[in-house]
C-alpha cells in the first residue's frame, strides 16, 4: 500500500497538464496502488483569492465522495490576502486536513508576520502546513511566470530559505516537499529537520540517493510523494523500491510507503 503526501488538481498556466482532476489522479491511484493522497489546488497559486480554488476542490470532492477517504484535501491560504483569517475557519468547515502556503507566488518571506500567525493558527487547530520547495524548474519557466523571490536575489530557493520559519514556529508540523537544490544545510538545521514535526516527500531531485540520505535523516523522516501531475509518477516510488534489501529492508519501505504518512497526518483507513 501507498499514501502519496503531494499531489494537486488543477491547471498549470504554463504547461499542459494530462488527466490533472480528481477523476485523473484516482485513476493513477488505482494504477500503481496508491490508497490515499494528500492533494490541494495549482489554481490557488495564480489566483487573486486562494480560497475560490479551495471551494473548487471541495465542489469537486462532492462529486466523488465514495472516494473522500482516498482524498486528503490541503488548502492554501495566502496569508497577505485580505480575509484570510476567515478563509482559514471555513477551509476547516469545508473539511481541509491541512494546508499549504506559496510564499515565492505569494510574494512574501517564511518568517514574515503573517506567515508566522498562519502557522501557528494550524498548529493551534492540529493541522501540518506543507512547503514546497519548488514548483517547477525555472529552466522550463515561462517568461510569465515569477523569476524572482521575495526579498532575494534572481534565483530558486532551497531548503534553506524555509529554516528561519521552522525556527519561527517549531510547534508547527511540516511537509517538505519537492526538495530540490541541494540538502545544504549546517549541523544545527539537521537537527532542526530530524525534529519529530518535520516530514520529507520523496519528489525532490536532491534525493537522488536515499540510501544515504536515509543514514543521514532517518527512515521515520520521509514519506512516499509524487508532486504529480507537474512531475511524472513514479520517481518518488522508484527511490523506496530501487533500494537494495541491505539499504532498506521491507520494515523500512514500509515506512516510506505509507506508514509514516499515517502516522504523521493521523490518516484513517
Amino acid at each position: 500500500m501507498w499514501v502519496d503526501i503531494n499531489a494537486y488538481v488543477g491547471n498549470w498556466p504554463y504547461k499542459k497538464l494530462k488527466d490533472s482532476n480528481l477523476e485523473g489522479l484516482l485513476g493513477r491511484m488505482d494504477r500503481f496502488g496508491v490508497y490515499q493522497s494528500v492533494v490541494a489546488n495549482l489554481n490557488c497559486l495564480f489566483y487573486k483569492n486562494t480560497h475560490t480554488g479551495n471551494e473548487e476542490l471541495f465542489e469537486e470532492l462532492q462529486h466523488h465522495k465514495k472516494n473522500n477517504n482516498r482524498i486528503i484535501p490541503f488548502a492554501v491560504i495566502n496569508p497577505l490576502y485580505p480575509g484570510w483569517k476567515r478563509d482559514f475557519e471555513k477551509c476547516i468547515d469545508l473539511g481541509a486536513k491541512g494546508f499549504r502556503i506559496y510564499p515565492q507566488y505569494h510574494d512574501y518571506l517564511p518568517d514574515d508576520k503573517a506567515c508566522l500567525e498562519l502557522v501557528n493558527m494550524a498548529a493551534e487547530a492540529g493541522l501540518p502546513v506543507g512547503l514546497t520547495i519548488r514548483m517547477v524548474d525555472s529552466r522550463q519557466r515561462s517568461w510569465l511566470d515569477i523569476d524572482h523571490v521575495a526579498g532575494t536575489s534572481k534565483g530558486e530557493w532551497s531548503l534553506r530559505n524555509f529554516i528561519p520559519l521552522l525556527k519561527a514556529a517549531p510547534n508547527t508540523r511540516y511537509l517538505i516537499l519537492n526538495i530540490a537544490n541541494g540538502l545544504g544545510v549546517n549541523a544545527e538545521d539537521v537537527a532542526l529537520l530530524k525534529n519529530d514535526n518535520v516530514l520529507f516527500d520523496t519528489s525532490g531531485r536532491s534525493l537522488h540517493h536515499m540510501p544515504d540520505i536515509l543514514k543521514q535523516f532517518g527512515p521515520e523522516k520521509f514519506a512516499f510523494g509524487t508532486h504529480s501531475p507537474i512531475l511524472d509518477y513514479l520517481t518518488g516510488m522508484l527511490r523506496i523500491e530501487s533500494m537494495a534489501d541491505s539499504e532498506a529492508d521491507s520494515t523500512v519501505k514500509n515506512k516510506l510507503r505509507y506508514q509514516n504518512a499515517q502516522q504523521f497526518l493521523a490518516l484513517k483507513y
